[in-house]
């Protein structure tokens, strides 16, 4: 993940990189380092680079990085005949490279060519069954091809080898959810709530889940992870604030006709503790909307 400090340097590099001022080969480098993706910027000024025979042998034994970082800049911007190009000059040098052999099953994947893709990355699995990004190439082809059963196939397989893999479970979660295969959406929330408890994110997911099947149950399990988002960020997620208000009404809803315990589950005090905060928040941030919010407030019967 980008820290701000290296998201603030990135910015401010490419300012000076986009004016003429400059340190195109440091912006390079240093968008590579940080895996970020700003392809139409890495594929002009790279470009530009390795047009330059002066400044491209300078580069030395960097040269063939940048030609595989303007490959994939290509193919993202989908300018297939500069990734080829680039590409060529890559088997020239390494014909027997497998790193090669992947940017060439990526051009095929661009071209949308999804039988010879999916043949050329079984290929380098066969070579190297733990190649993650091919495995996630596959994912991602069965999403373009509107398979989402077949990316959950992938990811399944995926994630018994690299279980530990927060962005593949998140994946797989967001796709359950697509398909209202909700149990199976929570399933995958709780995995990455073991593994990252302190990630307001999840637990923020999970509650959406764990509302959207509903039941009593479900609903006083929601509450929870609502409120542990509102912790975690420090009072400060107003879905999650929503989502303590929309779960107290449907609580309270479910309740009625029950003994006093069973009422007492909807929790008034913690609803109106939310409203009163949500409140708060519109005034100062979106003063315009605070009439909105306290008639939503009073259908729920909270305000």
């Amino acid at each position: 993940m980008v820290t701000k400090t290296e998201e603030r340097e990135l910015n401010q590099l490419e300012n000076q990189v986009e004016n003429g001022g400059g340190g195109f080969w440091e912006y390079l480098c240093l968008v590579r380092n940080l895996k970020v993706r700003r392809s139409e910027i890495v594929l002009k000024h790279g470009l530009s680079i390795l047009n330059d025979s002066g400044k491209r042998s300078a580069l030395g034994p960097d040269e063939w990085t940048l030609y595989e970082q303007v490959a994939i800049a290509a193919m993202d911007c989908q300018s297939l005949a500069v990734a080829q190009n680039c590409i060529k000059v890559l088997q020239k040098k390494f014909p027997e490279s497998k790193r090669v052999g992947k940017l060439e099953a990526l051009l095929i994947e661009a071209k949308g060519m999804w039988e010879e893709a999916e043949k050329a990355y079984s290929i380098l699995l066969e070579d190297n069954p733990l190649d993650q990004v091919i495995h996630k190439r596959k994912v991602a082809m069965s999403k373009a091809q509107g398979k989402p059963s077949l990316a959950i196939e992938h990811l399944n397989k995926y994630l018994q080898v690299f279980m530990a893999d927060h962005d593949a479970w998140r994946e797989l979660a967001e796709i359950y959810v697509s398909l209202q295969m909700y149990k199976q959406a929570a399933f995958c929330y709780e995995e990455l709530i073991l593994s990252q408890p302190t990630l307001p994110l999840y637990h923020l997911a999970y509650a959406d889940v764990l509302y959207t099947i509903g039941g009593l149950e479900n609903l006083i399990a929601a509450r929870k992870y609502y409120a542990a988002t509102i912790d975690l960020t420090g009072g400060k997620n107003t879905r999650a604030l929503l989502g303590i208000c929309l779960c107290g009404s449907a609580i309270a809803q479910l309740s009625r006709g029950r003994n006093k315990e069973d009422k007492d589950m909807a929790a008034p005090e913690l609803q109106s503790l939310a409203a009163s905060a949500l409140e708060k928040e519109y005034k100062q941030k979106s003063p315009a909307k605070l009439n909105l919010l306290t008639s939503a407030l009073r259908s729920l019967k909270v305000s």
